[in-house]
């Protein structure tokens, strides 16, 4: 069972208030010392586009990621980082780090929305990047936005979903993460989805990136699990959301995520008071709490506001 740890990069991405790099730093370690060891830590989008993610390179030089790569074997965390296109792989490789992902979607209109191109042609991106990425002897992740829903075009086929992951597995992504980017599936979309995509990857090649829009996220882990994902992506305290997905929540928390499998018996090696501890630490700068339940009954334990 595996908890890719998202907040830093997806759970930041959409805050306006600039979040210093010191903060991020300190919220990284913190995850780590929680337990974590999968997380995404940045992305190498220009930074005009995410203004709070401008600092990436700045991020991994404090958290050495060339020194972090070489302990991976060893069981020190794997850090990665999102690429959009070629120049953003030159900067990730130039940071040291050894695992990037990449993104397309389901939906033609999302990704016309969020990176003015079509499914097929972010796929033609992609397809180089991903080439140059493993030649470099870098790690790939492949993720497949809207799967489900699309907040432009509505329900979105399953075999869409089936052909777009099979063509990023095929392209050299050793992962594939099916996410729920509105957060509006339930978990017969779940089994409907991972039904049609295993049929072209096998199902321990997949993850499920989820959000807790419609407060389905732990029933769609539990349909996941059921049909044999062990790879959950979360962020810390629930942080998130995607800012071409209007009315989108924030990812499913990662205590909430522990503390459910934990509850099932499911041993995640994760302190879930210590993930607190980290995400407290953006909590604090953004001066608000965070959407985890979680996140919120520690907080409430321990007089936070």
């Amino acid at each position: 069972m595996r908890i890719v740890e998202v907040g830093p990069r997806d759970g930041l991405q959409n805050e306006p208030s600039p979040i210093p790099t010191e903060v991020k730093v300190r919220f990284v370690r913190g995850l780590v010392a929680a337990g974590l060891r999968e997380i995404e830590v940045t992305s190498f989008v220009h930074p005009k586009a995410i203004p709070q993610l401008a600092d990436a390179a700045e991020v991994l030089e404090s958290l050495d990621a060339p020194a972090a790569r070489a302990a991976e074997a060893a069981g020190g965390p794997r850090y990665s980082a999102l690429v959009p296109n070629p120049r953003g792989l030159e900067r990730a490789i130039a940071s040291g780090i050894g695992r990037i992902a990449v993104f397309t979607a389901a939906s033609d209109a999302f990704t016309q929305a969020n990176i003015r191109m079509s499914v097929a042609e972010s796929l033609e991106v992609f397809s180089p990047v991903v080439s140059a990425a493993r030649a470099a002897g870098l790690s790939v992740r492949g993720y497949i936005s809207t799967a489900f829903t699309c907040p432009y075009a509505g329900e979105v086929p399953e075999h869409r979903v089936r052909e777009v992951t099979a063509v990023l597995a095929a392209m050299g992504c050793d992962e594939l993460a099916i996410s729920d980017t509105t957060g509006a599936a339930a978990p017969r979309d779940i089994r409907r989805v991972l039904e049609a995509v295993a049929s072209e990857v096998p199902v321990d090649r997949l993850a499920l990136h989820l959000h807790d829009t419609c407060g389905t996220a732990l029933a769609n882990v539990q349909a996941g699990w059921d049909a044999g994902v062990r790879c959950f992506d979360a962020s810390a305290g629930g942080l998130g959301g995607c800012p071409y997905a209007p009315g989108a929540a924030g990812n499913l928390a990662t205590e909430d995520l522990v503390y459910f499998l934990e509850r099932q018996g499911i041993d995640t090696g994760i302190d879930l008071e210590a993930v607190f501890r980290a995400s407290s630490l953006v909590a604090e700068v953004l001066g608000r709490p965070l959407p985890g339940k979680n996140w919120q009954r520690l907080a409430a334990a321990c007089g936070t506001d």
